[in-house]
């Protein structure tokens, strides 16, 4: 990343701030995606802050959910010291799909063609003037 793309903008990963405000602070660990997690300091209640730093477009849906519950304080040990491992039958974690061709379309979207089940026979539009 250029020294300017890291001064003024923050959807592409971490900017110049972000980085010196790291400085000091424990690189605690790195999920299967790539983002790298900070631990250090306090907030003003007296609780740890915790950091993201995302590999790649900056988007939270990215944070797979035991991360999320270590970055939100819902786990305090790190997620493969405190959950058990993952079972045969879990799925990995996705970022979100909207947007890209992989998104849900519903049977009637533009996308598959536009055409939907006709409706029951309980179903009567509203009309305005009835």
């Amino acid at each position: 990343m250029g020294v300017l793309q890291s001064i003024f903008t923050w959807w592409n990963g971490a900017t110049i701030g972000t980085n010196w405000a790291l400085r000091g602070k424990t690189r605690v660990g790195e999920d299967s995606l790539g983002n790298v997690y900070y631990q250090g300091g306090v907030d003003m209640n007296g609780i740890a802050r915790r950091w993201v730093i995302y590999a790649g477009a900056n988007d939270a849906s990215r944070v797979p959910p035991e991360w999320f519950g270590w970055l939100h304080h819902q786990v305090e040990a790190l997620p493969d010291q405190a959950l058990p491992p993952a079972r045969r039958w879990q799925k990995p974690a996705l970022p979100n799909q909207t947007g890209t061709a992989h998104a849900y379309r519903p049977a009637g979207a533009l996308e598959q063609g536009g055409r939907r089940a006709a409706a029951t026979g309980d179903y009567e539009a509203w009309t305005p003037g009835e």
